[in-house]
């Protein structure tokens, strides 16, 4: 049974119907393995929430950055929707306990998995404009995502900012594979950024791509922008 009061207090809202809030952590594996208990899994209310996410973060960025031309605005909205920076929001905050999974869900590590942490910031975004409109689930999303942008919308050309951080002072930079996990349909791979011999930042993606991008964004944070690092 879902622990609502916490639930409630991660989120940052206190549900009219509490109905919404369940069905924002029931993953489409446990529908699927209980169908007699007569849950609807969250995908809908995370159709839903994706949309509310777009236009709130749109309009916060085009009221925050009068300056910022529309093409330096999509990639901080692109850096700040996609789903390394919202599943580190939701897996800091705890979602993942709240969730209801199928066994093999469960068993695979569907509870931390990046991707299932995303959806629920979305599912419960479209939950709470649901239950109280607008005006909560823009408070949600600025109170959670829209604050520490400028480090956060590094993240869409983190590899590209680091190769010309180490092109103009002459460090060597690599990407070197460390592990790759899971079966073949849903693998994990663990990738960790090397600035010459040493290894300045790590990341985990369901593609190396991926992996490579949060390696590098994990590497940006790290490095003072006065002088390089060896």
């Amino acid at each position: 049974m879902m622990d609502f009061e916490a639930a409630e207090k991660a989120i940052g809202y206190s549900f009219h119907d509490r109905k919404h809030l369940i069905r924002a952590f029931t993953h489409k594996s446990y529908s699927n393995e209980n169908p007699k208990a007569g849950r609807d899994s969250y995908e809908r209310y995370e159709f839903l929430g994706d949309a509310i996410l777009e236009y709130l973060c749109s309009k916060e960025l085009f009221e925050r950055y009068p300056k910022k031309t529309e093409g330096e605005l999509t990639k901080m909205r692109a850096s700040l929707v996609c789903e390394y920076t919202l599943s580190q929001i939701t897996r800091e905050l705890g979602f993942g306990q709240f969730l209801s999974l199928s066994h093999g869900e469960e068993l695979t590590g569907g509870r931390n998995r990046s991707s299932i942490l995303c959806d629920l910031f979305e599912s419960v975004l479209g939950a709470v404009y649901l239950d109280g409109g607008m005006p909560p689930a823009e408070s949600y999303v600025n109170r959670l995502l829209m604050k520490d942008i400028e480090s956060r919308s590094v993240f869409y050309d983190a590899k590209s900012r680091l190769q010309e951080y180490t092109q103009a002072r002459e460090i060597r930079l690599t990407y070197r594979l460390l592990d790759a996990t899971g079966p073949e349909h849903n693998r994990t791979y663990h990738v960790a950024c090397m600035l010459g011999n040493r290894q300045a930042g790590e990341g985990y993606g369901a593609s190396k791509k991926m992996a490579e991008q949060i390696a590098a964004h994990e590497t940006l944070k790290n490095l003072p922008p006065d002088r390089p690092r060896k």
